[in-house]
């Protein structure tokens, strides 16, 4: 039987038995989950149901649930059955069936579809546990004998092994486990079900779901009974294919195959190389699936888990001497053996792709360079008869080179050394201590949530969501109940302490005291899908009571507001007008439509594995963090902003559609990653579909004109591979631009330049000031020794057609010093256009420069010295606000300079050059100056006639 007709014919075997085929969800847990990284058991995504705070599809449920678990990940590879990613099998009651019909289902199906012998089962019970207060499950052992298990065959474990829970706290209960006697053949007569042995084979977990844990080890009675078993579709794969571990089922041989391909080496024939090829088909395996739902390589939370494992599994394929590109390569495999069940794997093909190679080639360099510090540790070691590794040393190769510790315990082990794990904690746990002190420290608790949870079970109805049709409604108070907390802990979502109790109808709460609401219907979003929740007010219709809206607690599909009351006295079942803040909310709607116009032209811009990482959709702005590797530059930030205006200005419709999701699954919509969808999902779809649909519950504008304008603030890193674009809409970009355009016009005034001339003049400003500083540092004379009075040289500018000009004739010793000069001169006359010229050596050289505003009016440096030169026998060029040149006829210098001149004013008033001139004034020196030597009269201006 294959592991595809295992899934199945389990499935059916319950939709016959009046239980809902449900589909998987994602490895990446619902956002309001806080309890684990990544879904660990079929029965996690339906806790809300277990506890009472959803409505479930059907009282009777079942899956196949992918999972993910790392507490074994040290025996992967060692064991024939431990994986860290798999599929569990699972049949679930919601407050329906109890113990007699989970017995008798899981016995049934363990004789007729999976054809197993009475004899060869045996079953595990709950023996009791005096710290939770609670005997043997007797219960249970009446129920499998009654089925024809004899009492010898039924076997009580401690709470260690039969008392399952997914965490610390939340819904729990006793379990019943079904073994598989694989004969004496493989253990011994002594061996039982439960222990450390090979001839019992535990494939199926019934967990009789009863209590609810909280906190850790206080029970306390579901709102209903519940039955949540769990069978390993891996586990039951090997047994029922005869295989001697899950890696030699079929959903692992082709990865085993593709292993020995890329390696060259043989299964079966070196423990050491067998171990690495078990560890590459499990990690491979869970690293395609991981990232298919949207897990991306990082240092922290759920994005180390999946680097774990991508390393752990490069170190392995180096040491098989795999060929580069060796985890693409397997992610294929996967996708072709297990993609017509788990669509995502084709859908996410490509970011599979992108993450697994960038991680390969990145970490390859790690490994290269942490591998040989590691060996040099472990030679000095063992020269010198230590037990290990220090903790120090492990500790520098994490932080400092980025090699896991996992790693380093490993390889150490494989020499017979050990690693000081207990010190490198202590380490890490300074360096936490340090980045909280960094970061600052951040409100906790759920008390306030709490109470509003228990304010809407007490209701004993729900709060019917009005907000989509309307930002008004009249309503009732359901029910109120008194918070005690601060202003932040509502704007939070209560994060902080709280407390409170239920209202009567006879108390008042005085103006300024805080309640928790609940109406029978509201137009209030409550905060979701990285929407803020929505402001306003709450009034008695009778006008005497008054109550400000500051936050909106989301409860499942309920919700209850958390407000201040204003005036007056709320009560029980007041007729009210609830008004959401309209302006704030329609701020918050062009802020969220424009995240999944953002979203759409990031996939487009930069690749199909950008996925939303998080967001923060207000009034105020907008917050997208997506996964992507590097910063984006700034011709891809235009790119991106430049098509999200585009879609605005196409003014295409926003529609909101309510559709099954398998529809919207197979119309492309996004999803978002961590959160939950029933069979009925909200789907949002711009124009036609054509460039976005996502599934969403938020608010949003009708139309993309609605938005405005679209304005990115930042691009910076969020975390390992996640950048975050912060962005503005609508009035909010608009006087974003009008800042700017303030900013602009004020350094143009300052520059006294226009505002397109603006960053010319700053680039030249910044030229002058570099200059002068070196000139400062290197004792305050001027280039080449030589020091002008560039304040008297300046006073020289004439008033041509309307504009500054100034052209002379400069004595200098070192041609080198001429650009000089006319920089120094250029900060004096910002306006003007300069031309000044030097006979130095024999040789012509000139250099002219141009304000920005004169290049504006057809003045041009390059055209300048070009006209210039040609006189004196040369010839030159340069950009058109400064440029240089040089000729062969130094007798002509004077010449050449009325020839500039002429063609400054020829371009400012597109008349004929004046040609000639008389000898200009001498140019002033200070004392000192050493442009001719001596203290002798400076140089001459020649000037044309004019």
């Amino acid at each position: 039987m294959t592991s595809d007709e295992i899934r199945e014919r389990y499935l059916g075997f319950f939709e016959e038995r009046g239980h809902k085929r449900i589909p998987s969800a994602s490895l990446v847990p619902s956002a309001h989950d806080p309890s684990a990284l990544l879904t660990v058991a079929g029965m996690h995504p339906l806790k809300p149901y277990f506890l009472g705070q959803e409505q479930p599809p059907a009282p009777r449920l079942t899956s196949c649930q992918k999972c993910f678990r790392t507490v074994d990940i040290g025996n992967v590879g060692n064991t024939a059955r431990h994986l860290t990613f798999f599929e569990m099998l699972g049949n679930f009651s919601i407050g329906d069936y109890f113990k007699e019909e989970a017995v008798r289902f899981a016995w049934e199906l363990s004789l007729e579809v999976f054809g197993f012998t009475r004899e060869d089962i045996w079953v595990t019970v709950f023996e009791g546990d005096e710290e939770l207060g609670l005997g043997p499950d007797e219960e249970a052992i009446e129920l499998w004998q009654d089925m024809g298990v004899p009492g010898e065959r039924i076997v009580r474990c401690p709470r260690s092994e039969n008392f399952w829970q997914g965490g610390p706290t939340g819904p729990c209960g006793p379990c019943s486990e079904l073994y598989l006697d694989r004969g004496v053949q493989f253990g011994s007569e002594d061996d039982l079900p439960g222990g450390e042995n090979e001839r019992f084979l535990e494939y199926w977990n019934l967990v009789f779901m009863q209590f609810n844990q909280q906190p850790a080890n206080t029970l306390s009675e579901l709102p209903a009974r519940n039955i949540d078993t769990g069978l390993g579709l891996n586990r039951m794969a090997a047994i029922l294919q005869d295989k001697p571990s899950v890696f030699e089922t079929d959903q692992f041989q082709p990865l085993l195959d593709l292993g020995q391909e890329l390696s060259g080496r043989a299964y079966g024939e070196d423990a050491g190389a067998d171990r690495s090829l078990r560890i590459l088909a499990d990690h491979t395996r869970a690293m395609t699936f991981l990232v298919a739902d949207g897990v991306v390589p990082s240092n922290e939370d759920r994005g180390y888990v999946l680097r774990r494992v991508m390393r752990r599994a490069i170190q392995h394929g180096r040491a098989l001497d795999m060929p580069p590109g060796f985890l693409t390569r397997y992610a294929d495999t996967v996708t072709e053996l297990m993609g017509a069940t788990y669509s995502e794997l084709r859908e996410q093909h490509e970011a599979i792709g992108k993450w697994l190679s960038s991680e390969e080639e990145g970490f390859g360099r790690t490994l290269a360079q942490g591998t040989k510090l590691l060996e040099d540790l472990i030679d000095k070691a063992r020269q010198e008869g230590q037990e290990g590794i220090a903790a120090q040393d492990a500790f520098t190769l994490h932080d400092t080179f980025g090699f896991p510790f996992e790693l380093t315990t490993e390889l150490a082990a494989e020499y017979g050394l050990g690693v000081d794990d207990e010190g490198f904690e202590r380490l890490m746990d300074k360096q936490r201590a340090r980045a909280r002190a960094a970061g600052g420290s951040v409100a906790g608790g759920e008390d306030a949530r709490e109470l509003a949870r228990e304010l809407a079970e007490g209701a004993g109805f729900q709060t019917h969501f009005t907000g989509y049709e309307t930002d008004e409604q009249r309503t009732t108070v359901g029910a109120l109940a008194q918070v005690n907390g601060s202003r932040e802990d509502a704007e939070n979502g209560g994060s902080s302490a709280a407390a409170g109790q239920a209202i009567a109808a006879s108390q008042a709460v005085a103006a300024g005291g805080r309640l928790l609401l609940k109406l029978a219907e509201s137009p209030f979003y409550a905060a979701g899908g990285g929407q803020v929740s929505d402001a306003g007010t709450v009034e008695c219709l009778s006008g005497d009571c008054a109550a400000r809206v500051e936050g909106v607690f989301r409860l499942g599909d309920d919700q209850a507001l958390a407000v201040v009351v204003e005036r007056g006295t709320l009560r029980p079942e007041e007729a009210v007008l609830a008004r959401v803040d309209r302006s704030a909310r329609r701020a918050s709607e062009r802020n969220h439509t424009a995240t999944h116009l953002l979203h759409a032209a990031l996939r487009a811009r930069l690749g199909g594995h950008v996925r939303q990482a998080g967001s923060y959709v207000g009034p105020d702005k907008l917050r997208f963090d997506f996964s992507h590797s590097q910063a984006m530059s700034t011709q891809e930030l235009r790119d991106v902003e430049d098509q999200v205006n585009a879609w605005i200005a196409q003014g295409d419709p926003v529609r909101p559609i309510t559709t099954t999701l398998d529809e919207a699954k197979r119309l492309g919509a996004m999803a978002l990653f961590g959160e939950k969808y029933g069979d009925v999902v909200r789907m949002v779809e711009v124009g036609e579909g054509e460039y976005s649909r996502e599934l969403c519950g938020g608010t949003h504008v009708r139309s993309t004109a609605e938005i405005g304008a679209f304005r990115i603030l930042a691009e910076t890193s969020s975390a390992a591979n996640v950048r975050r674009i912060e962005a503005l809409t609508g009035a909010g970009a608009v006087e974003l631009l009008r800042e700017h355009d303030r900013l602009l016009q004020d350094i143009a005034a300052t520059l006294r330049t226009r505002p397109e001339g603006a960053p010319e003049a700053v680039r030249e400003r910044e030229l002058e000031r570099k200059r002068l500083e070196k000139e400062r540092k290197s004792g305050g004379a001027g280039p080449s020794g030589v020091d002008i009075d560039v304040d008297a040289l300046a006073q020289q500018a004439e008033e041509l057609a309307g504009a500054q000009v100034l052209t002379a004739v400069l004595q200098l010793p070192d041609a080198k010093a001429l650009m000089g000069v006319l920089d120094r001169v250029r900060g004096k006359l910002p306006e003007a256009a300069v031309v000044l010229g030097a006979a130095v050596d024999g040789r012509v050289h000139l250099v002219a420069g141009v304000a920005p505003a004169l290049v504006q009016k057809g003045v041009k440096a390059g055209a300048i010295v070009k006209a210039a030169a040609e006189v004196a026998g040369g010839g030159g060029g340069g950009r058109d606000t400064v440029a240089q040149a040089g000729g062969r006829q130094p007798e002509k210098l004077a010449e050449a300079l009325a020839a500039g001149r002429a063609a400054i004013e020829a371009a400012l008033e597109g008349g004929a050059a004046a040609g000639g001139g008389e000898p200009g004034p001498s140019i002033p020196r200070s004392e000192g100056g050493a442009a001719a030597g001596g203290g002798e009269p400076g140089p001459s201006i020649p000037r044309s006639d004019g």
